[in-house]
């Protein structure tokens, strides 16, 4: 009867240790997953700052570019006016 027992309890602990196992398995694929995917969110952050700077740096030439041709575009026009242009 004892060893019945003691095979019952050997046999108990080795399921346990079995779900324990397949426990640690199951969290270390999902702990795997979770790193693959929060690398490729960060990679695709790191693309979309530089676009955005891309973008920002496209943006300022642009606002430099027409602050130069308002610049020119007046003087232009009071050199029209000196030449007795006027606006209909």
């Amino acid at each position: 009867m004892e060893k019945q027992f003691v095979d019952l309890l050997t046999e108990e602990l080795k399921l346990q240790e079995a779900v324990s196992e397949e426990h640690a398995r199951h969290m270390n694929i999902t702990f795997a997953e979770a790193k693959r995917v929060a690398s490729q969110y960060q990679r695709e952050a790191e693309k979309c700052n530089a676009a955005t700077e891309t973008c920002e740096e496209a943006r300022e030439r642009a606002e430099a570019f027409l602050r130069k041709e308002r610049k020119v575009t007046a003087l232009w026009e009071q050199r029209a006016r000196q030449m007795g242009w006027e606006v209909e």
